[in-house]
């Protein structure tokens, strides 16, 4: 049987007060886009072997908060909607993304995920730190652009079709501390890193922006996505990731 497009789980946020999953239109859209078969991945799912042995890659998407005590941080006021299901779920998923090599596009809440999974550890309030010059959000939820340098030699600079271009933003925390084995690959012009890589894992991107809001045609954006799977067949993604 010939393979099909290539399944593409995406973390969901947790349950609502309506007692529903959820997860923004634009991250199922933009993997559509890219070629993949979107799969939602809600909170509290513990099958985490019988997924790996479907999913052809993983969007490990934006959202609420990381519980600050997983990696050593402060319950700052401004920390919301922590979940400590998501964060059991998308910990058992990172683990498995760094030991299988599974082409992951981690975003926003994701990048930091990654992070804190090596542990590495975060500003629970980005303000705090370099003060408010530079716009990482705007109340009450709107994105807003701005600018990122990519780090000349790494992947995510030869992924991309610019080294410095605006991207979508909207986040109040950002990495702190780098973890293990991770190295730099974006910062905005305050000092704030917006990606990170792990050598030897050439299909794993972190980005702390949104490039789902931005993915349209051939962007710079499309081509996350599409580099994380969803632009290529199954056996492609397979001997890419280098785990079957």
């Amino acid at each position: 049987m010939a393979a099909g497009p290539p399944l593409i789980g995406i973390t969901s946020y947790g349950r609502n007060e309506e007692d529903k999953f959820s997860l923004p239109a634009n991250y199922v859209a933009s993997v559509r886009r890219a070629g993949g078969i979107p799969v939602l991945l809600p909170p509290g799912e513990t099958a985490i072997e019988e997924l790996f042995a479907r999913l052809d890659g993983i969007v490990l998407a934006g959202g609420g908060d990381i519980d600050p005590e997983l990696y050593g941080g402060s319950m700052h006021p401004e920390v919301y909607m922590v979940d400590p299901d998501r964060d059991l779920l998308e910990l058992s998923l990172t683990r498995r993304i760094l030991s299988e090599r599974l082409p992951t596009l981690a975003i926003c809440r994701g990048a930091q995920m990654i992070n804190v999974a090596l542990g590495g550890s975060l500003h629970e309030h980005l303000p705090d730190v370099v003060g408010e010059e530079i716009q990482h959000r705007l109340p009450p939820r709107e994105p807003t652009p701005h600018g990122v340098t990519l780090v000349e030699g790494t992947s995510l600079a030869e992924l991309m079709v610019q080294t410095s271009f605006d991207a979508a933003s909207w986040h109040h925390q950002a990495i702190n501390r780098v973890g293990r084995g991770l190295v730099v690959a974006a910062h905005a012009p305050d000092g704030t890193i917006e990606a990170v890589e792990l050598p030897g894992h050439k299909w794993l991107h972190a980005v702390q922006w949104h490039p789902e809001l931005t993915c349209r045609g051939r962007s710079t954006a499309t081509g996350t996505f599409r580099r994380t799977g969803g632009g290529l067949r199954g056996p492609d993604v397979r001997s890419a990731g280098s785990r079957r």
